[in-house]
């Protein structure tokens, strides 16, 4: 890769990130509180409600039971449902989100007796420590990113892995004319109402550019998708090499 096209993808990265920083923590916190709450919310969010629910529990059956002395970074953690469901396994959890509103109502909703620990921090996913984790986990936050930019994402968040048979797991948004009719139905909305678009790949070009762009070794473990009418997304393994 030239300089010039890596400067361009990190550009597009930080442009894309400011958007979901801004929506996030402004626009969207007060419905994601709700949503990650058992508040009552809209037929369409109940639907996101439960898909993000199954999700969660597809990705904590790929993870052990018991998760004592594992070190888990959970990448974009948002309100920190999940961040919490690893605490609870006796994980020692980083929870990284852009915003820090969201990450707040995390900190707030953080039981005192944890088996395990959580630290929640305000900032890029990104930026966490390399080589500190055993499980680097990313639900929902690459997939507002274009594939190159994305697959880039998930090459550092790779970095922040321990190596030596550690897992990145993440989600994406799998590429289906149902999917697209939404994406572009969203680009309806008032632009104060819509939320930054998500990037739907198919599950051959993401393996693709896996194979092309990550170390030997970055093997597809599993993959599992998520389909509940307003939620679609697919999760995926990756061994560390």
């Amino acid at each position: 890769m030239t300089k010039a096209s890596s400067d361009m993808q990190a550009t597009t990265y930080l442009d894309r990130r400011q958007q979901l920083k801004t929506y996030f923590d402004r626009t969207a916190a007060k419905a994601w509180e709700q949503l990650t709450s058992d508040a009552p919310v809209s037929r369409i969010r109940q639907t996101v409600r439960a898909g993000r629910a199954e999700m969660f529990d597809c990705i904590l059956s790929w993870l052990p039971e018991d998760l004592s002395g594992k070190r888990v970074l959970d990448a974009g953690c948002g309100t920190g449902v999940f961040s919490l469901a690893c605490a609870q396994r006796g994980a020692d959890v980083v929870g990284i989100d852009l915003s820090p509103n969201l990450v707040k109502l995390a900190q707030e909703r953080a039981p005192d007796d944890l088996p395990g620990t959580v630290e929640y921090r305000a900032g890029d996913m990104l930026g966490a420590e390399k080589g500190h984790y055993d499980y680097v986990v990313a639900i929902d936050s690459v997939i507002h990113y274009e594939p190159d930019d994305m697959v880039q994402a998930i090459s550092q968040l790779q970095a922040n892995s321990r190596g030596n048979d550690s897992r990145v797991l993440f989600t994406f948004a799998p590429r289906s004319p149902a999917l697209m009719m939404m994406k572009t139905a969203g680009k309806l909305f008032p632009r104060a109402d819509r939320s930054p678009a998500i990037e739907p790949i198919k599950e051959s070009t993401l393996r693709e550019l896996i194979g092309e762009r990550l170390p030997a070794g970055s093997d597809v473990l599993q993959t599992q998708r998520v389909d509940t009418k307003f939620y679609k997304s697919q999760a995926m393994e990756l061994r560390c090499p």
